[in-house]
Formats: structure tokens, C-alpha cells, sequence
């Protein structure tokens, strides 16, 4: 997948995620809030673009959005400080984490791999990206969810239990960052199901509107 920032095309690389990143997404799931951030990732094959349709999965019956500001990765190398982490950003778009909760209820339960419940193909719908430099306060973006027109997520990045920073400090300490990388930074409360012929759709006044249908 191509992904474009004004004059600046970057491939996709890979597409790390941030997992329990938000208060009350942790409560909701019955978790506990981790000292580091948990991190997994998706492959290529995963990414979707704006208004493509998104085959319900054959593997499992209980598929949840999870929308969450994306960060594009425009340089190589590992950030040493979480002030010098933003000068690896080259832009931001809103994504959604779909995840077959019931697979993944049942792998935590037995003390699998997510992989299966997380990293199938199309289960990372992704936006336009926006230039870094058209944002100004990473730490307060407003993002949210509707399904079939109904609120389902609200939050803001100021809510982030791990700022965007320190992720990818995080990141960059176990993989050397390159161009065209993604972290998906993690989702707030109000996830919830997605059915064959619902319209999902992400918004958000710094990144923009996206949607797609499930089918």
C-alpha cells in the first residue's frame, strides 16, 4: 500500500500496534494498566484504504472496532529521547484496529498469540494522512467513532496513558525505525461489534472523516 503525504509517497513497512493505551479502555476490557506499553504487530496485508468494502472474517463471529490515530514513521533510525521520538514523525492519519474479540478472549484465556484475533487481512482500515508540520499539539486530537451513524468511541489524545513520544521511544528500542512504518497508538472506551452491512466510520476536525462497509 502507497501511503501519500503531499508530494511524499512512502510503502508501507510495517504496522506496529500499541495495545491498552487509554484508561478506561483497560477497565473496560477487565485489564490492568501495564508499566511499558504492549506492542504487537499487523502485516502489510492488513491496511485498507478509505472506502474500500471489508469482508467480514471467516475465522471468527465477534469483530470490535477500535479507532486510533495512526503515526507514519519518515526516517530511519532509533530515537534515543522522547523528545528527539517526534522527529521520526512524518505524518498522522485515524485508523481502526479490528479485532475478533471472542478468538482473542480465548487465546488470552489459554496464553496464546493475538495474531490471529489482530493481524488478519483487512484489519487495519487506514485514512489520508495529514503533514506532521498541520498539527500542532499532538497531545490533544480529537478522534472518535460512529456506526451506522450512532457515536460508539469519543476520546482525545491527551488520554494516551503513553504519549505518542514515548511510543515511539518504545518502538525504536526493539526495532530500528524506517520510512513508511506505522503505529497504530492505541484505542479509548466504547469498543464494540461490527456486522455484515454496518458502515463504520472515523472522524476526526485535525485528520479527517473516513468510512468503510462491512460485507
Amino acid at each position: 500500500m502507497r501511503l501519500v503525504v503531499g508530494e511524499f509517497t512512502f510503502a508501507a513497512q510495517r504496522v506496529f500496534c500499541i495495545g491498552q493505551n487509554y484508561a478506561e479502555h483497560v477497565k473496560e476490557m477487565k485489564g490492568e494498566i501495564s508499566k511499558r506499553p504492549v506492542i504487537f504487530c499487523k502485516p502489510p496485508t492488513s491496511l485498507v484504504a478509505p472506502g474500500e468494502s471489508i469482508q467480514f472474517p471467516k475465522h471468527g463471529d465477534e469483530l470490535h472496532h477500535e479507532v486510533e490515530v495512526v503515526v507514519l514513521i519518515g526516517k530511519e533510525g532509533r530515537a534515543e529521547t522522547a523528545e528527539e521520538a517526534s522527529l521520526f514523525i512524518a505524518a498522522l492519519a485515524l485508523g481502526l484496529d479490528l479485532t475478533l474479540r471472542d478468538l482473542q478472549r480465548s487465546l488470552r484465556q489459554k496464553g496464546l498469540p493475538w495474531e490471529i484475533a489482530k493481524g488478519f487481512d483487512q484489519s487495519a482500515p487506514i485514512g489520508s494522512f495529514v503533514a506532521r508540520d498541520e498539527i500542532p499539539d499532538l497531545s490533544n486530537i480529537d478522534f472518535g467513532c460512529r456506526v451506522n451513524g450512532q457515536i460508539r468511541q469519543q476520546s482525545n489524545t491527551q488520554d494516551m496513558i503513553f504519549p505518542i513520544g514515548r511510543l515511539i521511544l518504545e518502538v525504536s528500542r526493539i526495532w530500528e525505525l524506517r520510512p513508511g512504518d506505522l503505529i497504530f497508538t492505541g484505542t479509548p472506551s466504547g469498543v464494540g461489534p461490527l456486522r455484515i452491512g454496518d458502515g463504520v466510520e472515523i472522524e476526526s476536525p485535525a485528520l479527517g472523516t473516513f468510512s468503510w462497509e462491512i460485507v
